[in-house]
């Protein structure tokens, strides 16, 4: 069953692996099913590398097992939570991609510094101060109201624990994981170059 969304996905996580953004068995993605209240989502434990349409778990919005017999990840009410409030994402990335994870740690907003994050993000990539190893049902609410402010908005960071990227699909999340990435390393690079005087101002 849902072939389509299990491909899609193991392509956007092959992709994820493979430029970096999330190595180990961290992080997790997961699909919308077209048309029904499921998703596709990554097991716990198993690495991005290691994902099979054969391993792959399918649940309802509320994490509830529908097929497969693995763990479903331990971010399942995030994602349940996303596709249940925001009808036009299509699949979701979370990894824990290093400069992001540094940067979160400024607890600041990334800044959109290069021509190609302010015109392909668009909105603010913030930074959300949970002081946990995944989101609980407390902190949803502050989750919902990053959207509720800006609709436009596509990736947000995790204090210590990296990227949510959101995509019409589970692709397009992969490739604003990427390029959020992107941007918070330039960030970095650009804050260390003012720190010793190779950028001024």
């Amino acid at each position: 069953m849902f072939q389509k969304e299990k491909q899609e996905f193991v392509k956007a996580a092959l992709r994820a692996y493979t430029r970096g953004i999330q190595t180990g068995n961290g992080g997790n993605i997961s699909v919308r099913v077209a048309g029904r209240d499921l998703m596709v989502v990554k097991p716990s434990g198993i690495s991005l590398v290691d994902c099979s349409e054969e391993n792959l778990v399918t649940t309802d919005f509320d994490g509830n097992l529908v097929e497969g017999d693995l763990k479903p990840t331990r971010e399942i009410l995030l994602h349940g939570v996303l596709y249940k409030n925001l009808s036009s994402v299509g699949g979701i990335v979370h990894c824990h991609s290093p400069w992001s994870i540094a940067w979160s740690y400024t607890r600041t907003d990334v800044p959109l510094i290069t021509w190609h994050a302010q015109s392909k993000i668009g909105a603010r990539i913030a930074t959300l101060l949970f002081e946990s190893p995944k989101v609980t049902e407390k902190e949803i609410p502050e989750v919902l109201d990053l959207f509720r402010k800006d609709p436009k908005t596509s990736a947000f960071l995790l204090l210590g624990h990296g990227t949510v990227a959101l995509g019409k699909d589970v692709l397009e999340a992969e490739h604003m994981a990427e390029l959020v990435e992107e941007t918070a390393q330039i960030a970095w690079l650009t804050q260390i170059g003012k720190g010793l005087n190779f950028i001024k101002g």
